[in-house]
């Protein structure tokens, strides 16, 4: 088998200090969490701007064949890429290939998930990866060689931290795969769709406790007036050049 996203030359420094939340998503986007020997990490699939991918993903998850693989591939401050082999390096049964989606505006930034293929940019099948910085070089520019991208396909919305973890384990040579292999294997339990999150309900103020907030608040400003809030300017990510080597 292939080792998928490949011919990528890597070199580059990243400074980063994003923190993933459990983060609210829209009503209608699927959530699945990924169970892991490491912990879970639920994804938010974006169904209207990736719908094939996204029912490819889901297909996969619904026969269950994502129990029992591992992440095979985990490079340090770039991603973590899984869903292909077991715990004993065999493939797993796989659909059709599908076509790229990645002109579909989203970015393979810190957090997102991807499909990873061969250099064929419709090769994709049950692989993904989880972007661990802003893979920049990895978003489509135009549809030809060299530039269509990988197609992201959801973000990251609990578990971050489960991602940088898996991200920062020693690694090494296993099975047909000649490096960055976790020495010590990070298997997917499985994959499982979460149900979905019940309407939030605010039940409305009393007409007589609205009168008093709005005496109390009209109170407090003359007293004291509201000032400008002052926001801190964040560290940004400095992330190298980064070639990706074309197909012969």
């Amino acid at each position: 088998m292939k080792d998928l996203l490949p011919g990528l030359a890597i070199v580059f420094a990243v400074f980063t200090t994003s923190v993933y939340a459990d983060t609210p998503g829209a009503p209608d986007l699927p959530r699945v969490r990924i169970q892991t020997t490491m912990g879970d990490i639920v994804v938010e699939l974006d169904k209207n701007k990736a719908p094939k991918t996204v029912e490819n993903f889901l297909s996969y998850v619904r026969e269950k064949a994502y129990d029992g693989t591992i992440f095979h591939r985990v490079v340090k401050d770039f991603m973590i890429q899984g869903g292909a082999v077991n715990a004993s390096y065999e493939p797993r049964p796989t659909h059709a290939a599908i076509q790229s989606e990645a002109n579909n505006g989203l970015k393979n930034d810190r957090g997102a998930i991807a499909m990873a293929r061969d250099f064929d940019p419709h090769s994709a099948k049950n692989q993904f990866f989880i972007n661990t910085i802003d893979n920049l070089h990895l978003n489509h520019s135009a549809p030809k060689e060299g530039y269509w991208g990988y197609t992201v396909f959801g973000k990251v919305v609990q578990g971050m931290d489960i991602v940088d973890r898996i991200n920062k384990v020693p690694t090494g040579s296993g099975g047909m795969f000649v490096s960055d292999v976790p020495k010590t294997l990070i298997t997917i339990n499985t994959i499982t769709v979460e149900p979905p999150a019940p309407p939030t309900i605010v039940a409305s103020a009393k007409p007589e406790i609205k009168a008093a907030t709005k005496k109390t608040f009209k109170r407090k400003a003359k007293k004291k007036p509201a000032t400008a809030p002052v926001t801190a300017e964040g560290k940004a990510n400095k992330v190298a050049e980064v070639q990706v080597a074309k197909p012969k």
